[in-house]
């Protein structure tokens, strides 16, 4: 039955895999993708999921499912694709059996995020097939499409959306479910096995799929040349408009300035199609929205004299989301800006909620650290990374996840005393574990303090894969039981807490401590629910 929903884009992406007959979904969570999965854990119940530990841990079981014969659907963040990438990138290797779609959710702008790195360029280095929706619409209708792109082709296929579209509303017309595929794992070892033997033929076949993935790109339903008037032979200007950039490139209406426009939302890119149009035009424009990836392969394309706009020539900001305004006076549109000159809403920088946990944290460690000349502080990825503004300034570094531990193991190592790693409970679990072993196995001089408040804060909530199993976790890692410590952050602890600080600071090798109180957004949510 045809209905029409109001959705997110992530949303549209979860119901549509859920309506192609998904099996399973795999994932931890990070903006912008974590809709995703949170929608298929509370509409399809016949869907097999739980949050993984991390993003590798969620391509791998994704990558079992398929080889069950079964329809898979992983999704992370942008970032998270750098975890991923040694299951990813083999498993263009071994290839599937049950189709397997990766949902590489990117962040152009950093609304939250470390980087804003371009997933395109991992499925370009696999050499996969990549579709990236321009509307919600195509989100939901792709998904069926790329379960049998997967499975005709075997192989995994990347979906990569940003921000701005996962995270924004639109009609969706829906169609029905269609069913599971039934239990078929694979027979065929050699697929599987990547001793070097196989991995070597399994590559072979890999590159020699290329020129269907070509084809396969160039009818797509999702690429298409438009034109304004099929009469003229020729054109100032053309546009190669990649993903959500159409949207903003038909914003300001093309077709009426005489512009083609060649829509790409499947790689790799349709190369007869761009000289087709190159050939029409003096110029062309090419918007996307994330690094310059189609710029420098169309430059390849059609040689360095073509004269080419975007990006890399400064006709499109080189950093950061594109717009319609962007896009607009890249076109040559006049673009007014009748608040060009107003003043600037004071900046309001997210803070840590009032009462948590974290607070009392960053108040002891302040205190305790002011008393050594040469303190430092190294934090992780979480909403404890708001210890890095006022009020508390707490923290030295945050890099990625679970650097915290190791930064702190090499600066101690190089002769920083003392040396302090803060990480939360769930990164702990997701990066932490392995650099909290190679701490301990050299004796690292570090104090390692793991905020635990029971959840993943700072995406809404989720269960952290290590909630009450922490200790238990240091122990097997084979740190010295008294140097476990367990404390509660609240004020009124406050000399206890600093006292433990201090002693395990002295003690000379590795020690933890786990403030544990639970996160305030969660706590409220469950007393709301309560008084219902």
């Amino acid at each position: 039955m045809i209905e029409r929903k109001l959705l997110l884009g992530d949303e549209a992406i979860a119901l549509g895999a859920v309506h192609a007959g998904i099996s399973g979904v795999y994932a931890y969570p990070g903006t912008p993708s974590t809709e995703i999965t949170e929608y298929i854990q509370g509409h399809a119940p016949e869907v097999r999921s739980r949050w993984c530990t991390n993003e590798k841990t969620a391509m791998e079981a994704a990558l079992g499912m398929a080889y069950a014969g079964k329809r898979a659907l992983v999704c992370m963040k942008h970032v998270g694709m750098n975890v991923a990438a040694d299951a990813f990138v083999n498993s263009a290797i071994t290839g599937v059996n049950g189709g397997l779609v990766v949902l590489a959710a990117d962040d152009p702008s950093m609304h939250s995020s470390q980087n804003e790195q371009d997933s395109r360029f991992y499925g370009k280095f696999a050499m996969i097939p990549i579709l990236e929706p321009s509307t919600q619409q195509e989100a939901y209708d792709m998904m069926k499409y790329a379960y049998a792109l997967s499975e005709e082709k075997k192989l995994p296929v990347l979906l990569r959306v940003v921000t701005r579209l996962a995270h924004s509303r639109a009609g969706v017309v829906v169609n029905d479910q269609m069913p599971q595929n039934v239990l078929n794992p694979e027979t065929d070892r050699t697929h599987w096995v990547l001793l070097p033997a196989n991995a070597r033929r399994q590559y072979a076949s890999l590159v020699g799929k290329q020129p269907e993935l070509l084809a396969s790109s160039e009818t797509s339903p999702y690429n298409g040349l438009t034109t304004h008037n099929s009469q003229l032979t020729t054109h100032k200007l053309g546009v190669i408009a990649c993903g959500i950039a159409y949207n903003y490139v038909m914003e300001n209406d093309p077709h009426t300035l005489g512009i083609p426009v060649l829509k790409v939302s499947q790689y790799p890119l349709p190369e007869a199609s761009i000289k087709a149009l190159a050939a029409q035009c003096e110029s062309l424009l090419i918007a996307e929205d994330g690094q310059p990836l189609v710029e420098e392969q169309v430059k390849s394309i059609l040689g360095a004299d073509y004269n080419l706009k975007g990006r890399l020539t400064g006709d499109l900001p080189r950093m950061g989301e594109l717009t319609p305004d962007s896009v607009g006076a890249a076109l040559g549109v006049n673009i007014e800006q009748p608040y060009a000159n107003a003043q600037n809403v004071m900046p309001r920088p997210p803070a840590l909620c009032q009462g948590c946990g974290h607070r009392d944290v960053y108040d002891a460690l302040n205190k305790v650290a002011a008393e050594y000349e040469n303190a430092r502080i190294f934090g992780d990825i979480g909403c404890y990374t708001l210890g890095a503004l006022p009020p508390f300034r707490a923290i030295d570094s945050c890099v990625d996840m679970g650097a915290s531990i190791t930064m702190a193991k090499g600066a101690a190592d190089a002769g920083v005393f003392p040396s302090i790693a803060v990480i939360g409970d769930s990164t702990f679990t997701h990066s932490g574990m392995t650099g909290l072993l190679d701490a301990i196995n050299d004796n690292a001089n570090i104090t390692v303090v793991i905020s635990d408040n029971l959840t993943t804060a700072m995406t809404g909530g989720q269960d952290s894969a290590g909630t009450n199993k922490f200790e238990a976790i240091c122990l097997g890692l084979g740190l010295d039981p008294e140097h476990v410590r367990v404390v509660v952050p609240l004020p009124k602890n406050m000399e206890e807490i600093t006292r433990i600080i201090r002693e395990e600071i002295e003690y000379k090798g590795v020690s933890v401590i786990i403030p544990r109180r639970e996160c305030m957004q969660t706590l409220q949510r469950k007393l709301r629910n309560k008084k219902k």
